[in-house]
């Protein structure tokens, strides 16, 4: 879905732009505009019989869960005793997600926290819908604090006001090869001498020449590419991808579409493409080089690299999978903020909001809660830490998979599941604290000075991208059609628009 995701994001930015100049500078979540006055107070901190009853709203997108009531009842037990409130778990479909946020906003529903990120994020608070966070963090938010590197809390700033706390998890990415096990080990193959994608070649050469029947790499997701994960792990996309840095270490805005990083996926991926290692309708089908290996007709397959990615994907795939990283693991405003929880201007007690999230990033027992469900019925703990369904339940009977732990809180303070290994927390903290920052860590753009260019320019990525980086055209022929096309579009004004507004934020740093 990234192609689509990037044109909605672009979408989304457009009409955030042409009101993200007149957000708030104010930082004060508590000021009587932008946050009714708490029913207790501080007193909060040392228990909830302060406080005045109340009931907090948590808006969020999922499947269906049976046993979703019997979740808040027992949530709610926790946070009766510590800031006497109730909890109300106020789930929505997917699908119908984005539209009912909307109705929620406009119609004035209570909702006290929400989920955001991304696009959404810079859409909601360009048109005030969410609370500054900084003095409600200040007064309730210590744990939070407590819980984040300065530079990972202070990345979802816009204009230097806070509005969105990220969940904590995997903050990095690298770009990596899932490959079947048992093929690699049956053929010889020796991951070690694979530092590039370039360097697949002679591995999917014998692998073809034993097995020509199958489809040797695949797209990572359903509407994306086959280079854009391996693309955006290894640059800054700056949030659109219009407009990157292709080295993280320098300030320089640069047109993604000309360098040479791109020229070489792209020519690699189309002499993949006519050795017969991709298949022929990768360009329009909806399956992933996943799907291929779980049916037994794929052998590799694209990835963002994260701890535990090769065991969640083998788990999938029902194939024991083997990873070779191909860069080191980069952390950029996007992968902080594409999953982060808010306080809507709907509340009608931030300040209690702010006493449900810090606990969100504290409480174990609250977070197990929300992650997995009722110890017992919907998990139970194993001798090595780890958790798994009790006797008799799998996932389609329990009444409670909500399996979406990445979206709420301090996601390393919940019980890793028995098919991640046992440490997978302290893997994660450790990925996270060694992973490279971009130097551009926090930046956000108004788009609003370019959203003409920026339309036309989503019109021209949509028209060439996806084949490209496929290996489905010729890049020698259409690369440089692609560049002059988006050069018509205004691609050089929006880079010189961004790099303004870069230079600008990186002088008041």
């Amino acid at each position: 879905m990234w192609r689509s995701k990037i044109q909605a994001g672009l979408s989304m930015l457009l009409v955030a732009g042409m009101v993200l100049s007149g957000c708030s500078g104010s930082s004060g979540g508590g000021s009587k505009e932008s946050a009714p006055a708490a029913s207790g107070g501080a007193g909060a901190s040392s228990g909830g019989s302060e406080l005045k009853p109340y009931e907090i709203t948590i808006a969020f997108w999922g499947p269906d869960q049976k046993d979703l009531g019997l979740v808040e009842e027992e949530i709610s037990k926790l946070t009766k005793d510590k800031i006497n409130a109730t909890v109300k778990l106020r789930r929505i479909e997917s699908a119908a997600w984005t539209q009912q946020k909307v109705l929620m906003f406009s119609g004035n529903e209570q909702v006290d926290l929400v989920f955001t990120g991304e696009d959404q994020y810079i859409s909601e608070v360009a048109q005030k819908k969410l609370v500054p966070l900084d003095d409600l963090l200040q007064a309730y938010g210590q744990d939070i604090i407590a819980a984040f590197d300065p530079d990972v809390l202070a990345a979802s700033k816009i204009e230097g006001v806070t509005y969105g706390v990220p969940s904590i998890r995997d903050f990095a990415a690298y770009p990596t090869m899932l490959m079947r096990t048992d093929l690699v080990e049956q053929y010889g193959i020796d991951t070690g001498a694979i530092h590039s994608l370039k360097d697949m070649g002679p591995v999917f050469e014998t692998v073809k020449s034993k097995q020509p029947e199958l489809s040797l790499i695949g797209k990572a997701a359903g509407g994306g590419s086959i280079a854009y994960p391996l693309l955006q792990t290894t640059i800054d996309p700056l949030g659109d991808m219009v407009g990157v840095l292709t080295d993280t270490n320098d300030l320089q805005v640069v047109n993604l579409y000309e360098s040479p990083e791109y020229a070489d996926f792209v020519t690699t991926l189309r002499e993949f493409y006519e050795a017969g290692y991709i298949p022929k309708d990768i360009a329009t089908t909806s399956q992933t080089g996943r799907d291929y290996i779980k049916a037994n007709i794929g052998f590799s397959t694209p990835n963002k690299g994260k701890p535990g990615i090769t065991t969640q994907t083998g788990n999938w795939t029902g194939k024991d999978l083997v990873e070779v990283q191909l860069a080191p693991a980069k952390m950029n405003t996007l992968t902080i903020t594409n999953a982060m929880l808010a306080i809507a201007k709907n509340s009608k007690d931030p300040e209690r909001a702010m006493m449900f999230l810090n606990l969100l990033y504290s409480d174990k027992e609250i977070i197990n809660l929300l992650h997995w469900g009722i110890e017992g019925k919907h998990y139970k703990v194993n001798d090595n830490g780890t958790i798994g369904f009790p006797d008799g339940v799998d996932a389609s009977s329990s009444g409670y998979n909500l399996r979406q732990g990445w979206m709420f809180g301090n996601q390393l303070l919940a019980y890793p599941w028995e098919t991640d290994s046992p440490d997978i927390w302290t893997q994660m903290d450790k990925f996270n604290r060694e992973a490279e920052k971009s130097q551009a860590l926090g930046f956000m753009y108004n788009p609003e000075p370019v959203k003409t260019e920026l339309a036309a320019i989503q019109n021209v990525v949509q028209q060439y991208a996806m084949a490209l980086e496929t290996g489905t055209i010729d890049p020698t022929e259409h690369l440089p059609k692609f560049n002059a096309s988006l050069k018509s579009a205004g691609i050089d004004k929006v880079i010189a628009e961004k790099q303004k507004q870069l230079d600008a934020w990186a002088a008041g740093r």
